[in-house]
Order: structure tokens, then C-alpha cells, then sequence
């Protein structure tokens, strides 16, 4: 076998010499050849196809996917790590502002002015408490040009005791407040008094109010909660007042709808012990009962509320009784035009609203304690408006009200006799206070305001109204067609602040009408000229319970008419201070 191998190899070997041998040998000119080209080339790419996504599956049976069961198998681990305490990221707290539950405050200034205050609160446990205040506001007088007293007095004391539990809260108060102010205002441009007349004139009146209220409020129950208040008023010419409020509130949801039911029961009876230049006194009693259903529906962005008030009236004037039913409207709507930046409102309401001496006295304590007594018929107020946001710090509100009333009250001035006696008239029969006259009034008005809150120290407010009035007296007396207010706060810094307001009343008409010798006297509707009043304040905080302060009002020295025949005083300062404290 391996002599085979060696033959087959040495004859392998061989030949292969021989073929290189001979190839060496061929002629090594390849000559020369002609290449005809027919067209350029010219390249192209056949169709894509492309290739299915989901390949087709021929097997006849597909194959079962296993469940697979997993089982871990825990045991303890001992472990000797022990993770350090983190500690919280430093921030800085503000200082907690300490708050106090009582203060007393004391001002003095020109014109014999003096303001006292002292409140206090205190917790008997942890549901009751206890509290009271005592508020006091004289001046001396002396505005230039006065011949009668112009001083006046201003004193209360309110009692208050409360108790919170889980499921409602109540509380009761207790009040007095004594007011004496003096009939000032003596027509001297039309009428001559002497020195004498004068000095028999006895021009001082006092009130006295008494008042017991209370109130309840219930959580998570259909009856709300009520308020119920008596109050006694009573003056220094032998008037008394006798007036009881009782309010109840009932609130219930229904198929996710808010309905409401307010009940108002309001009895005033008022006795004047004598008449305007007459012996003859007057009697006034009147019971209104009231009540108030309403639903509230919100949709998205639609809010309405619809509801009417029904009222029914009894009435006794000196001795003659009459009673009457009233219904009004009471519908309010808004809906968010563009969210919180501009909400439109409208609405129609009315109501019985019941007139007293106390609230008239309030208004205008120059009033006679001889006129009548009588609620006003709001038959409607019907208005429109616009509200919301110019930017995130600027809020805005227009509105437009149509108004009808029947039985406006309206302030106009007394009738002075020329054949006047100062023993024989009262104090305030010398044309110097206000009788109370009823009539129909419709106003229109508009309404604009702006507020700003430049930053969190500054603080900006404007407003103004314009009414339109029409009436069936001479003129709508002492309400003027113009109003304006702005207000002004700013914290200078964390010690010193300032504010200032200012408002601006336009011209009202009032008239002066004398008793002569002719039938029909002497009459002159005159005009009360408009007026602007400037007041400022600035005050200091020397810690956290003491503070001082200093008020000026009418800075500019406006010397303008409130009401008729009384001006006002003029440039006034008042120095004081107050102290916060707890016992």
C-alpha cells in the first residue's frame, strides 16, 4: 500500500511540470478585437415587495402555551443595618403672629372730641364664652356761625354669651345705647330770632335703645337655624317704640337641587306723644309676615336661583286698621362668561320693607318725633350687571337697576310759624328738623367700581353711582343724583401704616316753607350744594399690643350741608392710641 501511495504521487507531480511548461510555450499575443456598442447602460431597481407582517401558519395544531407557576420561597435574613435619622431641609418659619382677645382704645381731638373703646372676650371652657363692649363718641361742638348747642353724645354697652357644640351653636345679646344730639339747625337766613327766642329754645333730644337678640344655627339638619331680636326704643319727648324680628331658615336638598325657605315675622309699634305744632299724638302698629321659598339650580357654569317672597301686612294707624297681600319677585342668575374673569348677573327682586322711628333716628337724627309710620312697597328692582377680573389683582363690577317703590320714605324739612313763642314750641318746631313724607319713586341707577391690589402692601378701591329719579312730590328730597367713593390703604412697613378715603355727594333739593301772615306761606325749594369730603389716617404699631394713631377728617375744610340749615364741622384731627391684650 504505501509503494502505491508514492507511484501515485510522483505521476501527479509530473504532470503538473508538463501543463506549466507547455503554457509558457504558447505565443503571448492575444491580438485585437472590435467592441460595438448598441445603447448607454442604463440601470434600473425592480419592484419592492414587501414582505406580510404575520407569516401564515400552516400547521394544523398550535401548540399550547405552558403555565408556568412561580413560588417564592422567603425566609429571614439576619441584618445589622441600621439607617442613620434624615434630617428635614432648614426653613424659615415666619414668626407666628400672636393674637389677643381684648383691646381698649382711646382718642382725643379739636372740637372737644373724644372716642373710647374697650372690647373683651373671654373662653369659659371649651364650648362657652363670654364678651362685652363698651363704645363712646362725643364732641363738645363748636361749628362756627351756631347759635343753638351743636354738641353731641354716644354711648353703648352690648353683652354677649355663646355656646358651641357639635351640632349647632347659639349665643345671646344684650345691648343699650344712649344718644343725645340738639336741633341746631335754625333757619336764620329766612326768619330773625332774638337773643331771647334763642336762649328759650330748648333744642336737646335724647334716645335710648334697648335690645335683646339671639341667634341659633344648626349642622346637617333641615331647619338652618332662626334669629330673634326685641327692641325697645324710647325718647326724651315721651315717644316709644316697641319692635320684635323673628327669623327662621329652612334648607333641604332635593334630587341634588338647593331649596330654601326664609320666614320673616316683623311687628313695630310706634307712639308719638303729640304732633308737629299740635297737642294730638299718633299711633302706629304694623305685623308683617313673610315668606321666602327659592330653589337654586348650577349647571356648569349657569348658577339661578328662583324664588318669591309673599308678604302679608296688617296695619293700625290711630286707631284704623287695614291689611294688604303682597308677592314679589325674587329671581337672581349669573353665569361665568369666561371663568372668574368675566361673570354676567341679572335679577329681579322685591320686598316689604318695614320702616321704624329707630331706623329713621339712625339715618337722620334731626328728625321730629311727629311723623308717620309706614313700610315701603318695593314692588321691584330689576337689574344687570357685569363682573369678574381685568387682571389677576384687578376686580371690576358695573351694574344697571331699574327700581320701582311705592311709600318711599323721604326726609324733608319742618315748617317754622312766624308767630312762634318760645315758651309754646318745642325744640324742634323752629323749622329746624325733619318731618317724614311718603310717596311713589322709581329710580334708575348705575353703578361702576374697580379694585386693585397693586401688591400685598397696597390696597386701591373707586366706586360711583348715578341716579335718575321720578316721583310725584316737587322733587325726590335729600337724595342726590351722584355718588362717589374712593379708598386708599397702604403698609409702609411692618411698623408705620396709612390710608385715606374720600367720598363726594352730589346736590339734593329740600325746601324751606314759613307760616305768615298769606294763606299759603311763604315756600322756596332750594339746593343743597354738592360736596366733597377728604380723611386720612396713619398709624404706628410699637409692638405687638401697643399702636398709635392719628385720624383728619375734612382736611380739605369743606364747609358743606348734611341736610339743611346744618353744617358739618369743619377740619378735624384726633390723636389716640390703642392696647391689645389678653387676662
Amino acid at each position: 500500500m504505501k509503494i502505491k501511495f508514492r507511484y501515485t504521487i510522483a505521476i501527479l507531480v509530473t504532470l503538473g511540470i508538463f501543463q506549466v511548461t507547455h503554457a509558457q510555450k504558447k505565443d503571448e499575443n492575444i491580438g485585437t478585437e472590435v467592441v460595438n456598442v448598441v445603447r448607454p447602460y442604463t440601470p434600473t431597481v425592480s419592484d419592492a415587495f414587501k414582505v406580510k407582517e404575520t407569516p401564515v401558519i400552516e400547521d394544523d395544531e398550535n401548540m399550547q402555551k405552558e403555565v408556568i407557576e412561580y413560588n417564592i420561597f422567603s425566609f429571614p435574613v439576619a441584618s445589622t443595618f441600621t439607617p442613620a435619622k434624615g434630617k428635614a431641609a432648614g426653613v424659615e418659619r415666619p414668626k407666628r403672629e400672636k393674637l389677643f382677645n381684648n383691646y381698649a382704645l382711646l382718642g382725643i381731638g379739636n372740637y372737644g372730641t373724644i372716642n373710647a373703646e374697650l372690647f373683651a372676650t373671654e373662653n369659659l371652657n371649651r364650648n362657652e364664652y363670654i364678651g362685652g363692649m363698651l363704645r363712646h363718641l362725643s364732641s363738645q361742638g363748636g361749628i362756627d356761625d351756631i347759635v343753638l348747642d351743636d354738641q353731641y353724645y354716644n354711648t353703648g354697652i352690648d353683652l354677649t354669651y355663646g355656646n358651641r357644640q357639635q351640632g349647632y351653636s347659639w349665643n345671646a345679646d344684650l345691648g343699650y345705647q344712649n344718644q343725645t344730639y340738639n336741633w341746631y339747625g335754625l333757619p336764620v337766613d329766612y326768619v330773625t330770632f332774638t337773643e331771647d327766642a334763642v336762649k328759650g329754645i330748648d333744642e336737646t333730644q335724647t334716645y335710648h335703645t334697648l335690645n335683646i337678640a339671639g341667634d341659633i344655627s344648626m349642622k346637617e339638619s333641615v331647619f338652618e337655624g332662626a334669629s330673634l331680636q326685641f327692641k325697645r326704643f324710647w325718647d326724651a319727648f315721651d315717644s316709644a317704640e316697641n319692635r320684635f324680628i323673628l327669623n327662621p331658615s329652612f334648607d333641604v336638598s332635593v334630587m341634588s337641587e338647593k331649596i330654601k325657605l326664609d320666614v320673616i315675622a316683623d311687628y313695630v309699634s310706634t307712639t308719638f306723644n303729640k304732633g308737629y305744632l299740635t297737642e294730638e299724638g299718633q299711633d302706629y302698629s304694623y305685623f308683617n309676615f313673610g315668606a321666602k321659598p327659592s330653589i337654586i339650580f348650577q349647571r356648569d357654569d349657569l348658577s339661578v336661583n328662583l324664588g318669591a317672597a309673599l308678604f302679608y301686612s296688617i296695619g293700625d294707624t290711630n286707631g284704623e286698621s287695614d291689611s294688604n297681600f303682597y308677592i314679589y319677585p325674587q329671581v337672581q342668575a349669573s353665569y361665568k362668561v369666561v371663568g372668574d374673569l368675566m361673570v354676567a348677573y341679572a335679577g329681579a327682586e322685591g320686598e316689604l320693607r318695614q320702616n321704624s322711628y329707630e331706623q329713621f333716628v339712625m339715618e337722620n337724627p334731626f328728625v321730629s318725633p311727629t311723623f308717620g309710620i309706614a313700610p315701603t312697597d318695593q314692588q321691584y328692582d330689576v337689574y344687570v350687571g357685569l363682573k369678574g377680573k381685568l387682571a389677576s389683582n384687578v376686580a371690576y363690577n358695573v351694574r344697571g337697576s331699574y327700581m320701582n317703590e311705592d311709600n318711599r320714605a323721604f326726609f324733608v324739612n319742618n315748617i317754622l310759624s312766624s308767630a312762634f313763642t318760645p315758651s309754646q314750641f318745642e325744640g324742634y318746631e323752629y323749622g329746624n328738623s325733619f318731618n317724614v313724607v311718603y310717596n311713589k319713586l322709581t329710580t334708575i341707577s348705575f353703578f361702576g367700581e374697580l379694585k386693585a391690589d397693586f401688591s400685598k402692601t397696597v390696597r386701591a378701591g373707586i366706586n360711583g353711582t348715578y341716579y335718575s329719579y321720578d316721583t310725584d312730590l316737587q322733587e325726590a328730597w335729600n337724595l342726590p343724583e351722584i355718588k362717589i367713593g374712593a379708598t386708599l390703604d397702604v403698609d409702609i412697613t411692618k411698623k408705620w401704616y396709612a390710608g385715606a378715603n374720600l367720598f363726594f355727594v352730589g346736590e339734593r333739593k329740600d325746601i324751606i316753607r314759613i307760616l305768615d301772615a298769606t294763606p299759603e306761606g311763604s315756600n322756596e325749594v332750594i339746593t343743597l350744594d354738592s360736596f366733597f369730603d377728604i380723611n386720612a389716617n396713619v398709624g404706628y404699631n410699637y409692638n405687638e399690643r401697643l399702636s398709635g394713631f392719628l385720624r383728619l377728617n375734612n382736611i380739605a375744610s369743606q364747609d358743606y350741608q348734611r341736610w339743611v340749615n346744618y353744617p358739618v364741622q369743619s377740619f378735624q384731627f384726633m390723636l389716640g392710641a390703642s392696647y391689645k391684650f389678653n387676662f
